[in-house]
């Protein structure tokens, strides 16, 4: 398989790949693989270099540019990381977080890959790389058209429920998530936060990631504890409010990546753990 060669600075693909935001990727080799979209990847980095192949070991020029930019795109090789971390308040915990973060990888969570696993092997498309078979994301058509029962068979359990009613939505159209993509933050959260399951952490993550506005920051468990017991020590009552406030004047236009190392620092070193 011929390997495209994409730069790739102040990045690790490894430590990308298991940190706790993809499930899909296999190690194999040198490298891993995968899919992006509807198209099987191997991926493997070398020094700050990144080989990239597909399936078509013979693809035209025009096709080669877009596999670049399919892989380019998805891992945001276009983002100015130093400048992001630079950008980040000077504070210990921060601080703490960064260094820990370049210095680490963590392990992944086995049950939401069984999740993501059986949820593509049986309503996803096979593909084929390097000789291993990967299996692409289903549509929202074809969730929709699924049962309740089927998806509870993929180990979903209660978010069943949830992903059927959403991709029906979306399917149809009722909610137009390429539509939205001009909204305002907050409106656009609004938007996310009527589909079925959706709350704010949630909604902030899909803006985060999927919509690349970049200062959004999500709160999740780990993230309110360590808020609260490195920013506010000492308060009784922070509401969810005054820490969403908080976070978008303090963290500035890349909390999102904020986030991230925050997040993989509590997870990791237990920082924020409740009493």
């Amino acid at each position: 398989m011929k390997l495209l060669q994409i730069p790739a600075v102040d990045f690790d693909l490894a430590t990308t790949l298991d940190s706790g935001q993809v499930f899909h990727w296999e190690k194999i080799d040198h490298g891993f693989c995968g899919t992006i979209g509807d198209q099987a990847v191997y991926v493997e980095q070398v020094g700050d270099v990144l080989k990239v192949g597909c399936a078509d070991t013979a693809r035209p020029a025009r096709e080669t540019r877009t596999l670049h930019k399919i892989v380019a795109d998805y891992f945001a090789l276009d983002h100015p990381l130093s400048e992001i971390c630079a950008s980040f308040p000077n504070d210990p915990t921060m601080s703490s977080a960064r260094d820990f973060c370049i210095t680490s990888t963590r392990k992944g969570v086995p049950h939401i890959r069984q999740m993501s696993r059986v949820l593509r092997e049986r309503f996803g498309e096979a593909r084929k790389v390097d000789n291993r078979m990967v299996y692409t994301f289903p549509s929202p058509q074809r969730v929709a058209e699924s049962s309740d029962k089927e998806l509870r068979e993929c180990a979903l359990g209660y978010r069943a429920k949830n992903l059927l009613a959403t991709a029906r939505l979306v399917s149809s159209r009722a909610a137009n998530l390429g539509a939205w993509a001009v909204l305002s933050d907050a409106d656009l959260r609004a938007k996310l936060c009527e589909l079925p399951g959706v709350a704010a952490k949630v909604s902030n993550c899909v803006i985060l990631f999927a919509y690349q506005r970049l200062g959004a920051f999500p709160i999740d468990v780990w993230i309110e504890r360590l808020l609260k017991e490195k920013y506010f020590p000492g308060e009784r009552k922070v509401t969810p409010q005054r820490l969403r406030l908080f976070c978008e004047s303090y963290f500035g236009e890349y909390g999102g990546y904020a986030q991230q190392y925050l997040f993989h620092y509590a997870r990791k070193t237990k920082v924020g753990r409740l009493k």
